[in-house]
C-alpha cells in the first residue's frame, strides 16, 4: 500500500526522506479536538494507513509516552505538547509577542493573536482573549486554512511568486462562509493587494460573524516571519470601523514587535 500523507504546499520529497518518520506523524496529527480518543480502525481509516502499520506507530507512541491505550481506544498523552515546546522556546516569538498582545487587547477590547505559516495553514502561536467570538475555541496551536484568514493573507504575500504559485495550485479553495474567496485568480489578487497595502481585512470569510485585520511582522532580515491581528464580531464592528479604529493601533503593535524581536535575535546572535 503506498500512501502520500504529505501535505498540500510542502517541498517535494529528497532522497533523505524517512517515510516512517512522516507516518509516525500522521499518527499524531490523526487525533483532534473532534476526535480525541480513536479505535485502531478509525486511526488507519484517517492516515490512509493498513490496520497493522497503525497498530506499530500507535504501540511504539504508547511506548514513547506519547500516547495512551486501554486496549481498544486510543488517545494522545500531555507529554506531546512538548513537541510544540520545542519550537516555541527555541522561537522566541510567543514570548517578544505577549505583552504586546496584552496591551494591544486591554486598547481594543478586541482579542489579538500571532500566528505563523505552517503549510496551507496559520497555526496560533500566541494568544490574548477578550470574549470569544467564533464557534470554535482558539488556542496556541490552533490552525485555519490561510487562504480565508487574515493573517494566512499576510503571511502569504510575504511568499515569492513561486510558493504562492505552488499554494494555489496544491490547495482546495472549499467555501466555508457565503463570503469565502474560492477562486485562485481572485485569491491571488487579495494577496497581490494586500502586499502592497501592507495589511489585509477579511470579512466573515473564514466564520459568519467575524471580521479580522492582520499586519505582518518582520525579522530584522525583512522577511515575513509571522503576523498578528485583531478580531472583532461583525455585529459590533464595520469595515470602516476596523480600518479606522483597529488598524492603526494594530501597525503600532507589529512596529513595536519587530523592535523588540530584532533585540532579540540581536542577543541571541551575540550570545
Amino acid at each position: 500500500m503506498s500512501t502520500d500523507l504529505t501535505e498540500p504546499g510542502t517541498p517535494p520529497k529528497g532522497e533523505h526522506y524517512v517515510q516512517s518518520l512522516e507516518r509516525g506523524l500522521a499518527v499524531i496529527r490523526a487525533f483532534t479536538a473532534q476526535s480525541p480518543t480513536m479505535t485502531l480502525s478509525e486511526v488507519a481509516r484517517v492516515t490512509g494507513l493498513t490496520r497493522a502499520a497503525a497498530r506499530r506507530f500507535l504501540l511504539t507512541l504508547a511506548d514513547m509516552g506519547y500516547v495512551r491505550t486501554d486496549g481498544r481506544l486510543f488517545s494522545l498523552t500531555p507529554r506531546v505538547l512538548e513537541l510544540g515546546y520545542a519550537y516555541l522556546s527555541s522561537a522566541g516569538l510567543p514570548e517578544v509577542a505577549q505583552p504586546h498582545l496584552e496591551r494591544l487587547a486591554a486598547e481594543l477590547h478586541e482579542s489579538s493573536s500571532v500566528s505563523v505559516l505552517d503549510g496551507g495553514d496559520v497555526v496560533y502561536i500566541a494568544r490574548v482573549s477578550t470574549s470569544r467570538i467564533m464557534n470554535v475555541a482558539i488556542n496556541v496551536g490552533t490552525r485555519f486554512p490561510a487562504y480565508a484568514t487574515s493573517m494566512g493573507r499576510v503571511l502569504l504575500a510575504g511568499r515569492s511568486a513561486a510558493e504562492i504559485d505552488a499554494y494555489l495550485e496544491n490547495t482546495e479553495l472549499t467555501r466555508l462562509t457565503a463570503f469565502t474567496v474560492t477562486t485562485p485568480g481572485r485569491l491571488r489578487a487579495e494577496i497581490d493587494r494586500v502586499r502592497n497595502q501592507g495589511w489585509a481585512l477579511v470579512d466573515q470569510e473564514l466564520e459568519e460573524g467575524l471580521r479580522s485585520v492582520a499586519a505582518p511582522i518582520r525579522d530584522r532580515d525583512g522577511r515575513v516571519v509571522a503576523a498578528v491581528n485583531v478580531s472583532a464580531h461583525a455585529s459590533r464592528s464595520s469595515v470602516e470601523d476596523i480600518r479606522r479604529d483597529l488598524l492603526p493601533p494594530l501597525l503600532a503593535a507589529a512596529a513595536r514587535i519587530e523592535a523588540d524581536l530584532e533585540i532579540s535575535q540581536r542577543a541571541a546572535g551575540h550570545a
